[in-house]
């Protein structure tokens, strides 16, 4: 039986890659795709989600939301291009009348009880306001995946801090508090998916319309990587929040007591594991430290060969 699966997304390229993975994975069924500001606004983060679901059509549809109002300090368009899936407008129509994103994430919780995989793959403003809208949400979840922070890596939007955590650092401590346990996939594990523009671009079925739309919106994260970074290829960093859930042990992760600074010029948004022989309290979340690559990308080849 597919394991069911809400993904809380602010597509982004990479994003939108890792949403393609799972809605053409027949192992996972994605009851709600549900959208949050972050690399783009949240009226663009809502308009993306249905693009992908308009273009990709998978043969069930999942739950679409409207994002929360949030604005944020950053945003990721100059990685990601115009409109966040690489400056590639798409036709789609928005729906109407949308419920927003924390209600409905709470409904498909209580819909599915003890079902539910919730997959965050950008701040987390939207769970903390399910949390405070409903905090029996943890004990509905059947498990919560969280890509964020960066522990003895470099961060990306500040010397320690990630992107997504520093996009919202309140919202992140109050998740990492709630008693969720969440497998967290810090940047020290995401930044082990770099892919090169060989990889990206040579998709192996390319008559597919999933992977017709992954070589539309890649290129632009491609000359992005390489233009701000000197990298040449893409970190897929969103990709292993669906891996973990398609493949079980493809990260190694540590129980850790984890917490995130919200204060600080320099360290707001700052991901702090208590590594003490007696840290400061029992362990808020399972972080990766390290992640099994090739399984990944074995994943992800045997899931695009197969995908519409």
């Amino acid at each position: 039986m597919p394991r069911k699966i809400v993904i809380v997304a602010d597509p982004g390229i990479d994003t939108a890659f890792a949403v393609a993975l799972a809605l053409a994975d027949p192992t996972l069924e994605v009851v709600g795709l549900l959208p949050t500001a972050g690399n783009v606004s949240a009226e663009q983060a809502t308009a993306n989600v249905h693009t992908l679901v308009d273009v990709l059509d998978p043969p069930k549809w999942p739950k679409l939301a409207a994002a929360l109002p949030a604005k944020y300090d950053l945003d990721g368009l100059a990685l990601h291009g115009p409109g966040g899936l690489g400056g590639v407008s798409f036709p789609t129509a928005t729906r109407h009348a949308l419920h927003p994103a924390d209600k409905v994430l709470v409904e498909l919780a209580h819909e599915h009880p003890r079902e539910v995989t919730l997959i965050c793959l950008g701040p987390l403003t939207t769970l903390a306001a399910a949390l405070d809208r409903d905090p029996t949400l943890p004990a509905v979840l059947a498990e919560t995946v969280i890509v964020g922070g960066a522990w003895k890596v470099p961060g990306n939007a500040g010397p320690g801090s990630e992107f997504h955590f520093a996009l919202d650092p309140d919202a992140a401590r109050r998740v990492l508090h709630a008693e969720l346990n969440p497998l967290l996939l810090p940047l020290d594990a995401t930044r082990k998916l770099v892919f090169s523009p060989s990889d990206l671009l040579d998709l192996p079925n390319p008559d597919s319309r999933t992977c017709q739309f992954l070589r539309q919106i890649v290129p632009y994260g491609i000359r992005a990587s390489s233009a701000l970074y000197g990298i040449e290829g893409y970190h897929l960093k969103d990709v292993l929040g669906v891996a973990v859930v398609a493949l079980p042990g493809v990260v190694t992760a540590d129980a850790r007591h984890a917490d995130v600074e919200a204060r600080g010029d320099l360290t707001r948004g700052m991901l702090v594991v208590d590594v003490r022989p007696k840290p400061a309290g029992p362990p808020t979340a399972r972080v990766a430290t390290d992640v099994s690559v090739g399984e990944v990308r074995q994943y992800i080849e045997r899931t695009l060969k197969a995908a519409p």
